[in-house]
């Protein structure tokens, strides 16, 4: 994982500071050699195991059981108050969810993960709006979850960097939206692709995770 990956994700934050307690403890272990240090780097070892356990039981809490349907709802009524607000498009949702899916995470970061997808769709789309059509079922991986709409399509010449951060073809985008996506969803050891639609004008993106339940 990047610096730039890192500063992104909730997931990337407990990364790091793994590290730090690791290297701490490194440190602790190689004072320690010194006798007159070792009372010191005990405590230190001590803090150190007391820090690892607060993390462990705050990722607990925080990877929770999710109901897919109920964070797409949120994405999707997120991307039409921003839209109504911004331009006026109107973007038509087309939800095809098998009952029952859950995912593990933390549910803002899957609802900013949709929401980018959802916003990005949008932006390729005609002033007038669009469809984007959600469909989510069980596959042999897990989770499948393809997100696809009915504008333009990708340009093959920029395909195959648009999950790269700071990527554009807009003036003043941050180009970090489909970066963040790709950062949320591998962190969750899933995977993201994506394509033009083979059968219609449009993008599509997938999303296999892995088989939590």
């Amino acid at each position: 994982m990047t610096d730039s990956e890192s500063d992104l994700t909730l997931e990337g934050i407990v990364h790091d500071l793994r590290n730090v307690f690791e290297t701490i403890s490194d440190s602790a272990e190689i004072v320690g050699k010194d006798p007159k240090q070792a009372r010191a780097a005990s405590r230190i070892q001590r803090a150190v195991r007391q820090g690892e356990s607060i993390l462990s039981s705050f990722v607990q809490q925080t990877q929770a059981s999710l109901e897919l349907d109920l964070i797409l709802e949120n994405a999707m009524e997120f991307a039409r108050t921003f839209l109504q607000g911004r331009s006026g498009q109107k973007i038509e949702f087309v939800k095809k969810i098998e009952p029952g899916l859950r995912m593990r995470g933390n549910a803002a970061a899957w609802e900013r993960v949709f929401m980018n997808l959802f916003l990005n769709a949008a932006q390729a789309m005609a002033e007038t709006g669009g469809t984007i059509e959600i469909d989510a079922e069980r596959c042999p991986a897990g989770i499948q979850i393809v997100v696809c709409d009915d504008g333009p399509g990708i340009s093959p010449k920029i395909l195959p960097n648009i999950f790269e951060p700071r990527f554009s073809t807009r003036a003043k985008r941050s180009g970090l939206g489909l970066h963040i996506v790709r950062t949320i969803v591998e962190s969750h050891g899933g995977k993201v692709a994506a394509e033009n639609r083979p059968d219609k004008a449009g993008a599509e993106f997938l999303i296999v995770l892995p088989n939590l339940f």
